[in-house]
């Protein structure tokens, strides 16, 4: 069979260039004729920016091949027309902030395809250029497939991931609010952060609106406890014991009205959020004959709930503080066609974070693997002549990433098949590069579940332990054969 025909990119990628070899492809890369493989020909270079756009398109095409368009609508609108009179199909740009957007979405909807392409892949490769050229440059590197394209979801995910980050932001924002209330708190000696767990739980916040109101009687203050609060009365009343002050009480009471418009603002969120997740078609999938490893057919429906039942319990039955309040897991089951949930260490806020980043059509990656790395869980190595030089460790701020991230550092205590799983790797990598290979391993779940149509059935702790001594037993038979010995069990 004949291999499958591969772009100039692939092809220079995959060669280990020496520095020779490097200097000869920059100085083709600048010359009139590279010599190269021509894999987009009706293209257009654009560089963005705040005030105006730069487009570059071929020399042959318009005798002015490099214009400058305004940032407003109507310039964005007279530069499609413009392509559009010279027949380009393909258009490049980099991800410059948020600039960029409006002239993807005005092209897209014209009809162009659109490359958005990272500003590294470009300085990764030899040469140098100014301001003006780089329409030009990006042109160039496009016309010979040597830019890659970034991964953007459509515009249904793209809503929902807009209302989800900016929910994300009221959390954070009143997270912080919490923080002012223990430091006022604190301050006039009221410690209440001693006695209770959460100060803005509802017996902390009970508390906290009697003291705004004037009540300074600490046994009246202490018998607004709930039931379920482990301190006694005497207790939280000695902890309300402060020396108030009028100034600290103000700085209080501004804390609490900014936390109540941060949680004004999370509902509101909710609500757009669930309009969004009731416009998202409901999904199926037909799962496969054989069932891939780790996971079990979609059939065995009483193991699965089984599993959420038991996980719900352990959990106290009912949802975290900053979940939505609508039924959030009902509804990312019907859109993702599978219940994401029943891996452990994966709940309704991690599956929420995946399906507004990633979406749940998982064609863009080829493999599991290819969705990892895009994740930047894969490992980056330097390997030179079949050795590993160096481990580089890249900064990234994929929110998808730290969620399993998350999801994965809570399996240490889990009696489970991926808890033990977790512990194992613990041991022999450290915490740290455990944790990334966990949650690189819960993303390849979740890939197999999203195009198989399998559900997660835990098999237990002592399973992967029994499975974990199996292949060190069968390690140490080849070894033993390899310097001419024969293990023997004990009698």
């Amino acid at each position: 069979m004949a291999k499958p025909k591969q772009s100039t990119f692939q092809r220079l990628t995959s060669a280990k260039l020496n520095r020779k070899q490097r200097k000869e492809l920059g100085r083709r890369l600048y010359s009139d004729h590279p010599g190269l493989e021509v894999v987009n020909r009706h293209a257009a270079g654009i560089d963005v920016g705040n005030k105006s756009h730069f487009v570059a398109v071929a020399p042959g095409c318009d005798p002015d091949p490099v214009r400058e368009f305004g940032s407003w609508t109507a310039d964005l609108h007279r530069m499609a027309d413009w392509l559009q009179s010279l027949g380009i199909q393909s258009v490049v740009m980099q991800s410059t902030g948020v600039y960029w957007i409006a002239v993807y979405e005005v092209l897209e909807q014209r009809g162009f395809q659109v490359w958005l392409t990272n500003a590294r892949d470009t300085k990764n490769l030899p040469g140098r250029k100014s301001d003006v050229q780089e329409g030009q440059w990006l042109l160039k590197l496009h016309t010979y497939g040597l830019l890659r394209n970034s991964f953007r979801p459509p515009q249904a995910i793209r809503s929902l991931r807009t209302i989800w980050r900016l929910r994300d932001r009221h959390v954070q924002d009143a997270g912080r609010e919490i923080q002012h209330m223990q430091k006022a708190l604190t301050t006039m000696n009221v410690q209440l952060a001693n006695t209770i767990s959460d100060v803005s739980g509802l017996t902390g916040l009970a508390i906290i609106r009697a003291i705004l109101k004037g009540e300074r009687d600490p046994y009246k203050l202490a018998q607004m406890k709930h039931y379920r609060i482990q301190a006694s009365e005497e207790e939280i009343a000695r902890s309300l014991e402060g020396n108030w002050q009028e100034d600290v009480l103000f700085e209080l009471q501004q804390a609490v009205d900014r936390y109540d418009f941060c949680q004004q603002q999370m509902g509101e969120c909710d609500r757009q959020l669930q309009r969004y997740l009731a416009e998202l078609p409901s999904r199926s999938i037909a799962p496969p004959e054989e069932p891939a490893p780790g996971a079990a057919a979609t059939s065995s429906s009483g193991a699965v709930a089984a599993q959420r039942k038991r996980k719900r319990k352990k959990a106290g039955g009912k949802p975290r503080k900053n979940e939505p309040k609508f039924d959030l897991q009902e509804e990312l089951t019907r859109i993702c066609g599978v219940d994401l949930t029943t891996i452990d260490g994966v709940d309704v806020m991690t599956v929420q974070t995946w399906v507004s980043e990633v979406g749940v059509d998982m064609t863009p990656w080829a493999t599991e693997d290819h969705l990892v790395s895009h994740l930047k869980l894969a490992p980056h190595r330097q390997i030179s002549g079949g050795k590993v030089i160096k481990h580089e460790h890249s900064k990234t701020t994929n929110r998808v990433a730290a969620g399993l991230r998350m999801a994965a550092s809570t399996l240490v205590h889990s009696e489970s098949y991926l808890g033990a799983r977790f512990r194992y790797l613990r041991g022999r990598l450290g915490p740290a590069k455990a944790i990334k290979a966990m949650a690189a391993h819960l993303a390849r779940l979740i890939y197999r579940m999203l195009t198989r149509g399998q559900a997660w059935v835990d098999r237990g702790a002592q399973d992967y332990q029994d499975r974990r001594q199996q292949r060190e037993k069968v390690w140490l038979q080849r070894k033993a054969a390899a310097l001419g010995f024969r293990l023997m069990p004990e009698a």
